[in-house]
């Protein structure tokens, strides 16, 4: 007799339906798992015998076989313990083959039965959902799996022994409630940052059209403080985009309680990250932070000590927007629309424009520090503004009066305006939604960003003598776009224009 469970497997975010096989034969007695298995899944025939032993429940002396089908495609997770061991029970008489047959089973055994959390509930409820089956999943990840609708019967028991007497009908799973992640507090007010109000300006403009960011500036000046009140400014995930990041998240085994994500990712990793760590890879393929920052923020502190080769690697996600990972076993693409925001000093000893304090190398040493970046990573970069150092008479000034709150609504404002106008531009190519200025093209930004006669010849101009790139021209189009919206949503001008062209760097060092 041969008993089949569904389950999944992931290659990035993408779900592949695998179907668990097991048979239980004569002949000299062992338990094999084939399938193409990762160590993760070798062993789970250890604790899939030692959970049914807590339940009193003894494996027959015959020869069992478990195939994961398809064979070509490598399994990976702790996830297929709960699949083998159902599909073991199954064919033991144990639990009903048809009533098993409904659903899509995932999930970690401990040695007393109990069931533990894992990774990629949320795109396998999904995915159930899409093909019309059930779902079942450890209780630690059972909010996770409810967001994927209404329509999907989802069990979540929290031990094997629960799941098998509601199968026998001695107890009844109820469906659990989906749950949302709440904010850890209060997001950071820019009224803690004193002076640098032009820096300021620059953080809402970034804010509003979702731009990438460098910030230039000695140290102690407050770049880190600024960008780390960028999320105060930016509005919530809308649904859609709670369901997209929270499945990166999920993949990754990053969802606390399995609570669906509201407030967008931001993500702050340190200089001595590897480029798998932040593009994504590794033995196992994993998104990296600039996928788990997706629709959300990505902050480089320090931006010339990351490896040189590790920054050129973020050149196509921050273009594309995918993270594409290739590896010998693996091919996946991971969604990577990130607002960059970096902060570096202008020399190795921070204090270029200080005669009294700069190293003696000064100015070469700045020359030689900003090269470590490339010119087309500068050249991705929408925003450039320089950060001076804070005096004492602005550090001795009250709290300003205007805060996060306020910026907030001005940034939600314009961001609204950008929807409404993008989403009258659409559908676009390949399910790609434009809901900000920064995800605007260069044919979409000529019908929804084009300056006017005055705007347009100061636009050429600059472009032909300070050699703007084709992409800097765009980019440059679309901070204007951006300014043009917060101030109401009208053509863009000549000023408008004036200033996007203030916060464009020519090159490094310049």
């Amino acid at each position: 007799m041969v008993a089949r469970i569904n389950t999944v497997a992931f290659q990035g975010i993408e779900v592949l339906d695998i179907d668990v096989q097991v048979q239980m034969s004569g002949g000299i007695v062992a338990f094999t798992v084939v399938g193409l298995p990762d160590k993760a899944v070798a062993e789970s025939r250890e604790r899939v015998r030692a959970a049914l032993h807590a339940l009193g429940l003894a494996l027959p002396a015959k020869r069992i076989t478990v195939n994961l089908a398809p064979a070509d495609v490598l399994k990976e997770g702790s996830h297929f313990d709960l699949p083998i061991a159902l599909a073991l029970l199954t064919v033991m008489g144990v639990l009903p083959d048809l009533e098993m047959s409904r659903y899509c089973a995932l999930g970690e055994l401990a040695l007393d039965g109990a069931l533990t959390p894992v990774a990629g509930v949320l795109p396998a409820a999904i995915n159930a959902l899409a093909h019309d089956r059930g779902l079942i999943c450890p209780e630690a990840c059972g909010g996770e799996a409810a967001w994927a609708g209404e329509g999907l019967d989802v069990l979540a028991p929290a031990t094997l022994l629960a799941l098998i007497n509601h199968f026998r009908g001695q107890q009844v799973l109820t469906r659990p409630r989906p749950r949302i992640q709440e904010s850890a507090g209060a997001p950071l007010d820019l009224r803690d940052v004193k002076g640098n109000e032009t820096a300021k300006r620059a953080l809402e403009v970034a804010a509003a059209g979702s731009h990438n960011l460098l910030m230039i500036g000695p140290p102690g000046s407050g770049k880190s403080m600024l960008a780390a009140r960028l999320p105060g400014l930016l509005p919530p995930l809308d649904p859609a985009e709670a369901l997209e990041v929270s499945m990166i998240h999920s993949v990754a085994g990053l969802l606390e309680g399995g609570k669906l994500l509201r407030q967008r990712p931001y993500r702050s990793p340190h200089q001595s990250a590897s480029l798998p760590a932040l593009v994504g890879g590794g033995s196992r393929a994993k998104p990296g932070e600039i996928s788990l920052a997706h629709k959300g923020v990505l902050f480089l502190d320090e931006l010339p000590e990351f490896p040189r080769g590790t920054l050129e690697a973020l050149r196509q996600p921050l273009e594309t927007g995918k993270a594409v990972v290739s590896r010998v076993n693996h091919h996946v693409t991971y969604p990577a629309r990130v607002q960059l925001i970096a902060a570096m000093n202008p020399c190795r000893c921070g204090h270029l424009d200080d005669p009294s304090l700069a190293c003696a190398r000064a100015p070469k040493c700045a020359a030689d520090y900003q090269s470590k970046i490339s010119g087309p990573l500068f050249d991705r970069i929408d925003l450039h503004i320089d950060v001076p150092a804070v005096s004492p008479a602005d550090l001795s000034l009250p709290p300003p009066a205007e805060g996060s709150a306020d910026v907030a609504a001005r940034v939600a404002v314009a961001r609204a305006v950008q929807a409404e106008r993008y989403a009258g531009f659409g559908p676009f190519p390949e399910g790609r939604a434009v809901r900000t200025n920064a995800e605007a093209d260069g044919e979409l930004l000529e019908k929804a960003a084009a300056p006017d006669q005055p705007g347009r010849a100061l636009l050429t101009e600059a472009a032909e003598r300070l050699k703007l790139s084709a992409r800097g021209y765009h980019r440059v189009m679309r901070v204007a776009r951006t300014l043009a919206d917060l101030d109401g949503g009208g053509g863009v001008r000549r000023p408008h224009i004036a200033e996007a062209l203030g916060y464009r760097r020519i090159a490094p060092g310049r």
